[in-house]
């Protein structure tokens, strides 16, 4: 087989939908995986809700997911000259034709033909009528052969088809003058010199008209490829306007662009009981042999799973560069790295499965005032806990280096002069006080992380708390 070349063709009209980069992302790896070239098209012709800022967000989506494209993307909508020869071409070898029907009177002759008990096609009224340029208000109309079926081998569903006359002669071009998507996609790939058309199902039924169309205009047409649909955990298609499913939204929830892209090849494709891929090995391995035709769900739960694995993976000043933005948005406010951030971040990739989650949780250590969580404070800041908390205290003040060893030699020898105190009861009333909730890494890492002067201010305000006294 000689190189592919693929296509990905989103229509600005809208952010990255989980379906188009998933499209996107079989096209990418079938070209890259056999020396090919992926090229983008972008199907502006819808005026009225296409944008540049929204096609400047495909592009963003694609560039975070890390699918990159050879040259320059096309736009559609500057192609105009490309589709008019395309129409004159076949008007000239009379493979379509012009048709002065009215919305009107097509409507009229549907619901006659209903009305019978027919199935309704256009009925060739004026398929052999001759009109020419100077006809008045008119449509253009493709020449569908009267019998037979169109049939192709699609590489994910096999054999395929439709008869001829189920079709009917369908328009090419609207009475406005301006050609339909089906002709405009027909001659753009074959500019493009696409050999394969891997799309979403959807476009399945779409199929036997374009390449109806392709041999009228006497070309071979590409491999098509129909890949399943991407369905919500309750198998509902997921909408392109849901905002929670385009790739701009994984991407502010602190998702990983490893995560995103190795989930979203697993959905409707699969290798053996293989689940982590990376981005070579999507390259190398992706085949369309393996994509189900089933429609593929989509579970949270497995990106999730997904995103915790990467997070574990990335080296220190990854992670932290990954997390920054997420950190300072949870801090209100620039933030630098330091040891004690590292360590902190360290330690919360077990309990994190996302960045958002994890400024989260750092929240305590990013803050100079916190908030105590009042159910928290209740049940673990209590009278009887105040003696061994001051006397805590005392021994912090005295120590002559602030780590985690230290503060473990503190703890003990508060619990050694205290009959009966639990380190479990110590370590979450000192948890409170400083990270104001009853849930963080261990305690030792935990006062390390916050700081010396930090941790003495937040403990000496639970202890005042505590006693009703204003702090020392």
């Amino acid at each position: 087989m000689s190189a592919p070349r693929t296509r990905f063709a989103p229509s600005p009209t809208g952010f990255l939908h989980i379906g188009g980069a998933r499209t996107a992302l079989f096209n990418w790896a079938f070209a890259r995986g056999r020396g090919g070239r992926f090229l983008l098209r972008i199907e502006d012709t819808d005026e009225a809700r296409s944008t540049r800022a929204f096609e400047q967000a495909l592009l963003d989506g694609l560039r975070w997911l890390e699918i990159d494209w050879d040259g320059e993307p096309i736009r559609q909508s500057e192609r105009r000259a490309a589709h008019r020869a395309a129409v004159e071409k076949l008007l000239a070898s009379g493979r379509a034709y012009r048709c002065v029907c009215t919305r009107e009177e097509l409507e009229s002759r549907r619901r006659a033909a209903i009305a019978r008990g027919e199935k309704w096609t256009y009925d060739g009224r004026c398929r052999d009528a001759g009109h020419g340029p100077d006809c008045g208000p008119h449509t253009v109309r493709l020449r569908m052969p009267a019998s037979g079926r169109i049939e192709w081998e699609d590489l994910v569903f096999g054999p395929s088809g439709q008869d001829a006359s189920e079709i009917g002669d369908r328009i090419l071009v609207r009475a406005d003058g301006v050609p339909v998507y089906h002709l405009a996609v027909v001659v753009d790939d074959l500019d493009m010199g696409i050999t394969h058309v891997i799309r979403g199902a959807d476009h399945h039924i779409n199929t036997p008209l374009q390449l109806a169309i392709y041999r009228a205009l006497g070309a071979t047409p590409p491999a098509f490829a129909h890949v399943p649909l991407i369905v919500g955990p309750d198998g509902r298609k997921l909408s392109k306007r849901e905002g929670d499913v385009s790739v701009d939204a994984f991407r502010r929830d602190g998702y990983l662009p490893e995560a995103v892209r190795n989930w979203l090849v697993r959905i409707g494709w699969s290798h053996g009981d293989q689940e982590i891929f990376s981005r070579e090995e999507i390259i190398r391995l992706f085949d369309l042999e393996h994509v189900h035709r089933a429609p593929g769900q989509a579970d949270p739960e497995k990106l999730a799973w997904l995103n915790q694995h990467y997070l574990r993976a990335l080296p220190a000043d990854a992670l932290f560069r990954r997390a920054r933005p997420f950190l300072e948005q949870e801090a209100g406010g620039p933030v630098a790295r330091t040891p004690e951030l590292d360590r902190l971040l360290d330690l919360l990739r077990e309990r994190s499965r996302t960045l958002v989650e994890m400024a989260r949780r750092a929240s305590f250590a990013l803050r100079e005032e916190i908030e105590l969580d009042p159910k928290a404070r209740s049940r673990h800041l209590v009278p009887d806990i105040a003696g061994p908390l001051a006397d805590l205290i005392g021994e912090l003040v005295a120590l002559p280096e602030w780590s985690e060893e230290s503060l473990a030699g503190a703890f003990e020898r508060v619990l050694g002069r205290h009959e009966g105190l639990k380190m479990g009861r110590i370590a979450q009333a000192v948890r409170v006080a400083v990270t104001g909730s009853s849930a963080s890494p261990g305690i030792y890492e935990t006062l390390y992380v916050v700081g010396r002067d930090r941790a003495l201010r937040r403990l000496r305000a639970a202890l005042a708390g505590i006693s009703g006294d204003p702090p020392g």
